[in-house]
């Protein structure tokens, strides 16, 4: 006899993976048309002696392809997932994305650590990634070092992304887009939220740039002993 709460369970997280492994590729590689973040992020700076206007700029373009339907449904093809979700919705997640790895670049985070990588994915489904990571123990008062990341066991490092992949599925899945997922793990039916709009890409900046403060060459991290 099996247990049916834990498929259900396993079925999402198996979803939620996917996403998280599909858009850190978009963040790190690009996809499509698209370039990655740090890429994009250094194509714009290029054009500005102040990151932070390159910032306003990839925000504001990101903004027009995101409310551009046939562009945004196009990205959507592009990522594969055990579920299938609508394309305008996937493409979305893209954009935003993109658009959160490349904020965090600028300001001198280092998308190559894992906890931030995690603190991008926890933006992109407008999370606090401060509030999330404090539930694992982990508190980040400035930059995560290669040091502080080691001191972090990587059983909290794998249950904080599968936390990211659970708001991503969470977020960008829509009650009726999510027909086939939620017959496959009915307990997310109340979990998923509204469709996502171009709106939402807006609420993502503001919190990817608070999220992600300007760095210094002092800044560092306290992380508590995580159970």
């Amino acid at each position: 006899m099996t247990d049916e709460p834990d498929e259900k369970l396993n079925a999402l997280e198996k979803v939620g993976t996917a996403l998280v492994e599909q858009l850190m590729k978009v963040v790190d590689e690009g996809v499509g048309p698209l370039s990655g973040s740090r890429t994009y992020a250094e194509a714009r700076a290029a054009s500005y002696e102040d990151p932070e206007k390159a910032i306003r700029r990839i925000i504001s373009e990101t903004t027009v392809m995101v409310g551009t339907a046939g562009f945004v449904t196009g990205l959507g093809g592009l990522i594969t997932l055990p579920v299938t979700l609508p394309a305008n919705i996937t493409g979305q997640a893209i954009l935003n994305a993109r658009l959160v790895g490349a904020i965090a670049h600028l300001r001198g985070w280092d998308l190559r650590d894992e906890l931030v990588r995690n603190a991008v994915l926890i933006t992109v489904a407008g999370g606090q990634p401060n509030a999330v990571l404090a539930q694992f123990g982990v508190k980040v008062s400035q930059k995560l070092t290669e040091t502080a990341i080691r001191r972090i066991p990587i059983e909290v490092v794998r249950a904080i992304n599968k936390k990211a992949g659970f708001m991503l599925v969470a977020k960008y899945g829509t009650k009726r887009s999510l027909i086939t997922l939620t017959k496959l793990v009915p307990v997310v039916g109340g979990v998923v939220g509204g469709t996502v709009d171009a709106a939402f890409t807006g609420v993502v900046a503001r919190v990817a740039k608070k999220a992600f403060p300007p760095l210094g060459s002092d800044d560092n991290v306290e992380v508590a002993d995580a159970q």
